[in-house]
């Protein structure tokens, strides 16, 4: 039912490190057997899109399909954050340190949504990014900061709220940055960035896929439209590249729609020895109380059923799910147990969680719709 993040040979945080062994990066090995020759490279990164949904697709995506089909898997959990500080530092998460959607952070008593940099459940959401400095937080220099270090002309497109964010400067940082304001903006925008330097790298996002399949599901025909459109920007990319440039697309997770709902909130039980809860419904992060794990582990278990793994923290980090090796600062931040799903079904919070919980699209375990994310190729 899960699939293993294949850290070091084919997951997401084997990407850029492939691309900069390819631009001539001293260091730089290319994992993935990407045999770049290209001076000039763009990564599309798509939000949302699992390469089981894309291949269930492919009519509505003629360009994406007509390329050599390959994927990669995320990493875990199968979140945004997570995902997006394996493909900036080109390391697992277990050494970058984003280990999901929220994490308790040693000394706060509240968690850490590192896509917003703020602590959650705040009443006046305060700046943290001069308490938790982003590039103390996640100190390793990013794959783009070795890409300009070696005079390579680095920048990322993509929306206006990320630009100086506490994730953008934890993960992404060392690139020009480049607001997009619209489709045919981020084209132009993509197109005139490779043309910046004998050697270019640019990375790009798109956002709209995922949140439509959060709101809408993944196979409802809002979607398929959706991957149509992102089908005609990965085209329109590509007839804007330079001779000889090449365009990578990928993703950060797939997505499943949720059938079975938990209600944390509403039930008692789960609450008994739980000091904090992490994560999202998909991949729950249980810090627990001092010695009450084994306890809540059972009553988890016996509440959930089947359909969900409990597992100490210990095990998911020896399962290899946070990477080869998780730092010692890091391992407090992943939950004293870890829970995900193995079906269709989440731990969600109605009251602390209520937008969340009414999503139908859901992601964070490591099953093959989440994990699975699509690697195409095109070469100018």
């Amino acid at each position: 039912m899960f699939v293993a993040p294949r850290y070091g040979t084919g997951s997401l945080a084997d990407l850029f490190p492939s691309v900069l062994a390819g631009l001539g990066v001293p260091g730089a090995d290319d994992r993935l057997g990407l045999e770049l020759t290209a001076a000039k490279v763009c990564v599309l990164l798509v939000d949302g899109l699992g390469a089981d949904a894309l291949a269930a697709n492919l009519d509505a995506a003629p360009f994406l399909s007509g390329l050599p089909s390959a994927t990669l898997t995320a990493g875990f959990p199968t979140t945004t954050a997570t995902s997006l500080g394996s493909l900036g530092v080109g390391a697992p998460p277990g050494e970058h340190g984003i280990v999901g959607y929220l994490l308790s952070i040693p000394g706060y008593d509240r968690l850490l949504n590192p896509l917003a940099w703020r602590l959650h459940g705040e009443q006046n959401p305060s700046d943290l990014r001069a308490e938790l400095v982003p590039e103390e937080f996640q100190p390793t220099p990013t794959v783009f900061e070795r890409a300009a270090a070696d005079g390579i002309a680095v920048a990322q497109v993509s929306p206006r709220y990320q630009e100086g964010s506490g994730l953008t400067r934890a993960v992404l940082r060392g690139c020009e940055f480049r607001p997009q304001i619209s489709f045919g903006d981020l084209v132009a925008n993509v197109s005139d960035a490779l043309r910046a330097g004998p050697r270019s790298l640019v990375y790009t996002y798109h956002g709209e896929l995922d949140l439509t399949g959060h709101v809408r599901g993944p196979s409802a025909l809002s979607w398929q439209l959706e991957l149509a459109n992102v089908d005609r920007l990965a085209a329109a990319i590509a007839d804007q590249l330079p001779r000889g440039a090449v365009l990578i697309v990928t993703a950060d997770h797939g997505m499943v729609e949720l059938v079975e709902r938990v209600d944390f909130d509403t039930t008692a039980a789960l609450h008994e020895g739980v000091r904090l809860l992490g994560g999202e419904p998909r991949a729950r992060h249980v810090y627990t109380r001092d010695g009450a794990s084994a306890d809540v582990a059972a009553t988890w278990q016996g509440t959930l059923g089947a359909d969900f793994a409990i597992l100490t923290r210990d095990d998911a980090i020896a399962n290899g799910w946070f990477g080869p090796t998780v730092r010692h600062r890091i391992a407090d931040r992943i939950g004293d147990l870890v829970v995900v799903a193995r079906a269709q079904g989440g731990v969600i919070r109605s009251g602390t969680e209520p937008l969340q919980s009414m999503l139908v699209g859901h992601h964070g375990s490591l099953t093959p719709a989440e994990m699975n994310v699509p690697l195409r190729v095109f070469r100018a």
